[in-house]
């Protein structure tokens, strides 16, 4: 294999949240450079948040470690600890099962871009520490339930 054509990996914009989280990653793409090597145990994908975007809502998976690795800008981790600054070079793993929800943010005037590694189990749940919302993942397959494990409907949506 030679070596990848950034030109040539596909923009990732958009989330798989349903509404109306969704609608809350404005600003975020990332290049997913494990898939486009060819990888299929572990993802690598290269992020990059406009001033004012989100990583992701706050969450901690169940079967996943992360890691990230800040490349350039300035990004605030925020995690059930608190807040903390990171810039190009500073590093923060997230193991597997530990239930410390995790999210950066960039607060800056300028874009961010972080690198961000995790395993890809088969079978996946991730809870998101400040909504009521869990990420059931199964051969690719994403569904999502509340807290208490009833089917996920947006707040307002008609139960019956």
């Amino acid at each position: 294999m030679k070596k990848l054509d950034f030109a040539k990996v596909p923009l990732k914009t958009g989330s798989i949240y349903p509404a109306p989280y969704a609608g809350m990653m404005q600003g975020r793409s990332s290049l997913r450079l494990g898939e486009a090597a060819g990888l299929t145990q572990f993802g690598v994908n290269l992020v990059t948040l406009k001033p004012g975007a989100l990583s992701s809502l706050r969450h901690w998976h169940r079967a996943e470690d992360e890691f990230v690795m800040v490349i350039s800008g300035e990004c605030v981790l925020l995690t059930d600890d608190g807040e903390e600054i990171m810039h190009p070079g500073d590093c923060v793993g997230f193991p597997a099962n530990r239930p410390d929800g995790h999210h950066l943010v960039n607060r800056g005037d300028t874009p961010a871009v972080f690198l961000a590694i995790g395993s890809k189990a088969r079978e996946e749940v991730a809870t998101y520490s400040d909504v009521d919302l869990v990420l059931h993942l199964k051969d690719g397959t994403a569904t999502y339930t509340h807290k208490d494990g009833r089917p996920y409907q947006p707040e307002g949506e008609n139960n019956g």
